[in-house]
């Protein structure tokens, strides 16, 4: 997945009017464009919920809800990349900042080619990131669907009486005839399983 750095959605989120008008034409000279430019972390918030950007620059300091907070928020309803500005370089805003949304943290005073930088390091993050979430996804639906055939061979083989290889063979050729992925031919499989074995308990009542 290649990251993309030009001609970005961008929202902003800061308290101080110099800084958001240090943001509106920095951005904008960077061949950005500015979606939105909020005063406090709900506003940034909304305007994310409406349109939704390619990318969030927040301060953390703000009234009604900080950055962090609203970076997460922004992050739960649709995965976004977030730079953190602040005048602070507190421990705690930077444990905080950890581990969730925020690719990059800045402390002001911000230069513009530090924002260009921070920019271009955050979205080649972000997509290493998604990159990688994207492979664990897989890995994991492999592994299930790996159980799930594992599972269906047991039972082809108890119920017609044929040796694993041969059940495995029968799961194929079924699956190779109805145009089927293997896995959802084994997932067939187990739950007919399971209405067979709900008959046989009810028929031995």
């Amino acid at each position: 997945m290649k990251p993309y750095t030009d001609h970005l959605k961008i929202a902003v989120a800061d308290d101080e009017p110099d800084m958001r008008q240090f943001f509106q034409e920095v951005l904008t000279h960077l061949g950005h464009k500015v979606l939105a430019i909020a005063e406090t972390g709900k506003q940034l918030v909304e305007s994310c919920r409406t349109n939704p950007p390619d990318l969030v620059i927040t301060d953390v300091k703000m009234p009604d809800m900080d950055g962090l907070d609203a970076a997460k928020t922004i992050a739960g309803d649709h995965p976004t990349p977030v730079i953190v500005v602040s005048a602070h370089d507190d421990a705690e805003y930077l444990e905080r900042a950890r581990g969730g949304p925020v690719m990059t943290y800045l402390i002001k005073p911000v230069k513009p080619a530090d924002l260009q930088a921070a920019i271009a390091m955050t979205m080649v993050r972000f997509a290493q990131l998604r990159e990688a979430n994207a492979e664990a996804a897989q890995l994991r639906q492999a592994l299930e669907e790996r159980k799930l055939i594992e599972r269906a061979k047991g039972i082809v083989s108890r119920r017609l009486r044929v040796e694993e290889p041969d059940a495995f063979r029968k799961l194929q050729k079924m699956a190779s005839v109805h145009n089927r992925k293997l896995a959802d031919v084994a997932q067939q499989v187990v739950n007919s399983d399971k209405v067979f074995q709900e008959l046989e308990m009810n028929n031995n009542k």
